[in-house]
């Protein structure tokens, strides 16, 4: 799976949108139907509303699929999670894990996640083990 980047921004602050690691939970859309439509093209458009309400709505992205960054500051803000790791099943999808997590591949490589990750449970996710929203193709129950 190709590793894309996208951003978009207001002038203020900066979308960015990693595609690859979408669960496609519809959060964003259903929060801010605004700037979040995937009926247009480009289906992000933050001229669309205030950074004050971006910012919050890209916080409650469960994949990390959708972050920002404050223009004026050029660095990419993260959600920071002040508890240790949590791990939350959501009901017939991904298994949340909030917090730092080190994921090792079949080839022994490590790849670190902050914040938020989802991981695959129905086994279907062609970008394992995250999770890349199949469950919801297959009508996964668990």
């Amino acid at each position: 799976m190709k590793d894309i980047t996208k951003k978009y921004t207001n002038g203020e602050v900066t979308i960015v949108w990693k595609p690859g690691m979408c669960m496609h939970s519809e959060v964003c859309f259903h929060g801010l139907g605004e700037v979040f439509d995937p009926r247009k093209r480009p289906w992000i458009t933050p001229e669309s509303s205030n950074t004050e309400r971006i910012v919050d709505q890209v916080k409650k992205c469960p994949s990390g699929a959708l972050s920002y960054y404050m223009n004026v500051e050029g660095e990419q803000e993260q959600v920071k999670v002040e508890a240790g790791t949590i791990v939350e099943p959501t009901p017939n999808g991904p298994l949340m894990v909030y917090g730092r997590v080190m994921i090792k591949d079949p080839m022994g490589n490590l790849t670190e996640k902050n914040n938020v990750t989802a991981l695959c449970r129905c086994g279907g996710s062609a970008n394992k083990p995250f999770c890349d929203g199949t469950h919801k193709k297959i009508n996964f129950q668990g």
